[in-house]
């Protein structure tokens, strides 16, 4: 697998980090309180938490802060794929030896993966020849 070294190589997410930046690609501009009531959805997150967290990603250069209005809007600096593509290349890097074969192999091998998911895997590769 041939690496994709991004121009703009920021640092990589935590996974509370990667939880505000799901809420934020999602919902688009938001502020603290609004990805606190997100989060909260799925378990508890005391609202400083989220706003450290939030500061840290700013700090870190993930996220930007809108302070032209009273309650600051975070905005993510990257879009959800670049992101994504950055954290796989490093994934598959770092566990596979850059070996995306190995990676499926891996992944087709997992019990939890379904013949519809096989199926589509099957087109996806059908469709690359």
């Amino acid at each position: 697998m041939k690496s994709l070294q991004p121009e703009n190589n920021l640092p990589e997410p935590t996974k509370a980090e990667l939880e505000i930046l799901q809420v934020l690609w999602e919902f688009g501009p938001s502020t603290v309180r609004f990805v606190n009531d997100k989060l909260n959805e799925q378990r508890e997150v005391n609202y400083t938490s989220t706003l450290k967290q939030m500061q840290i990603l700013a700090e870190k250069g993930i996220l930007k802060r809108d302070e032209s209005q009273m309650k600051h809007i975070y905005i993510p600096v990257e879009a959800e794929e670049k992101t994504k593509v950055q954290l796989l290349d490093r994934f598959v890097n770092t566990l596979y030896k850059g070996s995306a074969s190995q990676l499926m192999m891996q992944l087709l091998g997992n019990e939890k993966t379904s013949k519809k998911e096989i199926e589509e895997i099957k087109r996806l590769l059908d469709s690359m020849d």
